[in-house]
C-alpha cells in the first residue's frame, strides 16, 4: 500500500495547481490523457468544459487501465494517466513512470450485476447464460468482479460462463446488445447505458475499494499538464463526476 499524503500536502498540491489554472497560455497546447474506459462520458464533458475556458486542447485515449499502463511503459506520449484502480498506478510508479508528487485519489465507484432491460428480476441472480466481464486478471473491473465472486463463493461455479473483454465498456456493450444475459460492471457504466438494468450491487466488502487515482506521467510535467490536473480537482469537474454517479474523494484522502 502506498502511504497517503497528509492533509497539508494534499491541500498544498491542489492550491499550487489551481494557482496556475487560468494563467494565459502563449499558444494552444495539446494535452494527452490516458484514462480508464469507465470514465468516458465524464471526461468528455470535463475536456469540453476545460477547452472552452482555456486555449489548450485535450486528447482522450480511453481503454482498460492495464492496456494504457503498458502503453505508457512502452513510451506512448501520455501526459496524464487516470486508472480505475491503484495497482496499475503503483505498477507505473514502481518503474518511475509517473510523477509521484502529483498523484491524487480522485474517485470511488461501485460494482454491479447487470442484465438487458427486458428481464424483470432483481438480486444477485446470475442466470444460466454467459456473464460478460472485463479481463479478470488484468483490467480493474474484471479484477474487482472476480474478487467479489470469490468472496461470495460463486467463482468456481461461474468461471466457465464468463466471457472476458478488453475493457469494462466492451462487457457493458455485450449485455446492452443482448449478446450476454448478465454482466459485471461499474455502477457508472450501467447509468450511462439505457439498454441495461442493475439487478444488484455487490457488497462493498466483497472486493477491494474501487478507487481511481490520477497522476502526471514522468517527464510530462508542464504548465498545461498542471492546468488540466487542477481542473480535475475543481468544483466544475467534481460536479460532472458526481452527476455520472462517481463518489468524489475528499482532498485529505
Amino acid at each position: 500500500m502506498r502511504s497517503k499524503k497528509t492533509l497539508f500536502q494534499r491541500i498544498s498540491l491542489v492550491l499550487t495547481l489551481l494557482a496556475g489554472l487560468w494563467a494565459p497560455a502563449a499558444s494552444a497546447v495539446q494535452i494527452t490523457v490516458f484514462a480508464a474506459a469507465s470514465l468516458k462520458e465524464s471526461l468528455e464533458q470535463i475536456a469540453a468544459s476545460y477547452e472552452r475556458q482555456t486555449s489548450d486542447q485535450v486528447r482522450l485515449s480511453m481503454a482498460g487501465s492495464s492496456t494504457l499502463a503498458r502503453q505508457i511503459e512502452q513510451g506512448a506520449p501520455a501526459d496524464i494517466y487516470l486508472s480505475a484502480n491503484p495497482d496499475w498506478m503503483d505498477w507505473l510508479q514502481d518503474r518511475g513512470l509517473i510523477d509521484a508528487a502529483t498523484r491524487v485519489d480522485l474517485l470511488r465507484n461501485r460494482l454491479v450485476l447487470i442484465a438487458p432491460t427486458r428481464p424483470r428480476i432483481k438480486g444477485l441472480d446470475f442466470g444460466d447464460g454467459r456473464i460478460a466481464m472485463a479481463l479478470v486478471d488484468a483490467v480493474p473491473a474484471g479484477i474487482y468482479g472476480k474478487a467479489a465472486l470469490e468472496t461470495l463463493g460463486e467463482w468456481p461455479a461461474l468461471q466457465s460462463r464468463v466471457v472476458q473483454t478488453d475493457n469494462v465498456r466492451a462487457a457493458l456493450a455485450l449485455v446492452a446488445l443482448g449478446e450476454a444475459p448478465r454482466g459485471i460492471v461499474y455502477q457508472t457504466d450501467a447509468l450511462a447505458e439505457p439498454r441495461v438494468q442493475v439487478l444488484a450491487e455487490f457488497p462493498a466488502d466483497s472486493h477491494p475499494p474501487i478507487i481511481y487515482p490520477a497522476a502526471i506521467v514522468a517527464g510530462r510535467d508542464s504548465p498545461a499538464s498542471q492546468r488540466f490536473m487542477a481542473y480535475l480537482l475543481s468544483d466544475q469537474a467534481r460536479a460532472i463526476f458526481g452527476a455520472a454517479g462517481f463518489a468524489v474523494m475528499q482532498a485529505d484522502r
